[in-house]
């Protein structure tokens, strides 16, 4: 039209090299992953910032998946339909070794963190599809201690060949796990769960094999080729390894009731499922499975906190983009003092949480299970929790702009509150912090170590640590005024 040119506009929010650009991140790769972990992370960097993969990104969010419980002629087949982007994201997600592949590699070899960094990069691109490829990752870590099982499920699992479809892993050239905890009694409760779990000995599988009748309230990613799943055998809460495939390539009993409505990971379908007479194996002894998926958890924890700073560093870019390119009062929105101000508070932020992440990575490269155990607790809880008023600030930084969709902001909005929520919320995770001071004092002993590297530098900070430290080793984590108190003590180890 002629009434009106277009300008003081940022331009479109693409081409940028996610890994050069992130100087926290490539920092932190060099220093805990090695020159070569960087290289290979370059093109993935490359690519996560191309305009090919923001569309890719943005169409898996705008396409949600369509359940089908039965095909044409009535035959139940309970399968996810996805968008050809989603596919896409996953074929590159896998390929770049983002999955369970760091099981596989030589302790202190740096892949746990080169793996967490590209998970970082990619995960920037669109969050949703990084569910599956995290609990890929995490299911790595607790088959790893069963010979049987691991043989058969990890070189699938650790595979860079992204192999969509229901059928037998032996089959296949790749897998994908899932995990399947959630009732609708319990929540984070798992030991209020009511699946049962009969030993049905020979079964179609390998392994001890039962069978599996109950359900689960939050399933996603239902149309992994296997999910790690709890079921309250004769000895107790167990863990059970359950494929959608048998052996001889008919179908386990997996029933699809529908899938989630969700406020944002739209991409990513999260169902509900009905399980009858399911077949699965034994995951560790009967009675053991919290204990047995306790890897798993903390697995995809450490990937909360690197998703949630994926989600910060994507929203502060943005704003710092926009705040590069728009003026306001007769100056450039990022040469204005207060506006610097907020978005430098913002970057700080995420710089943080971005080395912090690595740090923990590095903790499990290393087999450092003390640090790792508190430090990945406090970081879930933390920088999970930052991630919403982080983006709010972000998309304020845009003004009306940043609350239009169009502008990306809105989606990492909507995605935010997640991490905080899944695998256990803020209560649960600080309760867990108090738990492990006290059952494990030694990763209280590891934390302050850690901590103790920097003395020196400030008294500010010396006296902080003091007295956060002190406060928490003083307190009985069983005492009601110690759990009434709980996030404020965890928040002073954090920060």
């Amino acid at each position: 039209m002629s009434t009106h040119e277009v300008t003081n506009q940022a331009p479109a929010y693409v081409g940028g090299d996610f890994l050069a650009d992130d100087v926290a991140l490539s920092e932190a790769v060099a220093r805990w992953a090695g020159p070569a972990a960087t290289e290979e992370l370059a093109p993935l960097g490359r690519l996560a910032g191309s305009a090919e993969a923001q569309e890719h990104g943005r169409l898996a969010d705008a396409h949600r998946p369509l359940l089908h419980t039965n095909d044409a002629r009535g035959n139940r087949v309970d399968e996810v339909e996805f968008h050809p982007s989603w596919h896409w994201l996953m074929t590159q997600a896998v390929g770049a070794g983002l999955t369970a592949e760091p099981w596989l590699a030589a302790a202190g070899s740096g892949a746990h963190v080169r793996r967490a960094a590209g998970f970082v990069l990619w995960s920037r691109v669109e969050a949703g599809h990084g569910c599956p490829v995290s609990m890929t990752y995490a299911a790595g870590s607790a088959l790893r201690h069963d010979r049987t099982l691991g043989e058969r499920w990890l070189p699938a699992l650790a595979s860079r060949s992204y192999d969509f479809g229901i059928r037998p892993v032996t089959g296949k050239s790749g897998a994908v796990a899932g995990m399947g905890m959630s009732e609708k009694q319990g929540g984070s409760d798992v030991r209020a769960n009511t699946t049962q779990a009969v030993a049905s000995p020979g079964g179609p599988l390998p392994g001890e094999t039962y069978r599996l009748t109950g359900h689960k309230w939050f399933c996603s990613a239902p149309m992994s080729d296997a999910f790690l799943v709890l079921a309250q055998a004769p000895g107790g809460l167990t863990c059970f390894v359950v494929p959608r495939a048998l052996d001889d390539g008919s179908r386990n009993a997996f029933a699809l009731q529908r899938l989630k409505d969700k406020l944002g990971n739209h991409s990513n379908a999260s169902s509900e499922v009905e399980l009858d007479g399911t077949w699965g194996s034994r995951l560790g002894d009967e009675g053991r499975g919290v204990r047995t998926i306790i890897d798993m958890v903390g697995a995809t924890r450490l990937d909360c906190v690197l998703g949630s700073t994926a989600t910060m560093r994507d929203a502060v870019s943005r704003a710092l983009h926009h705040a590069r390119h728009r003026s306001a009062f007769g100056a450039l929105l990022v040469d204005q003092p207060l506006m610097r101000n907020v978005l430098a508070d913002l970057a700080l932020e995420a710089e943080a949480a971005t080395v912090l992440g690595l740090r923990l990575a590095r903790a499990v490269d290393d087999g450092e299970s003390d640090l790792a155990r508190l430090g990945v607790a406090l970081g879930k809880f933390w920088v999970c929790k930052r991630t919403s008023p982080v983006v709010a600030e972000a998309l304020e930084c845009l003004g009306g702009n940043g609350y239009v969709e169009e502008n990306g902001l809105a989606r990492l909005y909507r995605e935010a509150p997640l991490n905080s929520i899944w695998e256990g919320s803020g209560n649960v995770n600080a309760l867990d912090v108090m738990r492990a001071v006290s059952r494990e004092p030694a990763s209280l002993e590891a934390l302050t170590k850690e901590l103790h590297e920097v003395r020196g530098r400030s008294a500010d900070l010396d006296a902080y640590v003091d007295f956060a430290v002190a406060q928490a080793r003083s307190l009985d984590p069983l005492s009601a005024s110690a759990a009434f108190g709980a996030r404020s003590v965890v928040e002073r180890l954090a920060l």
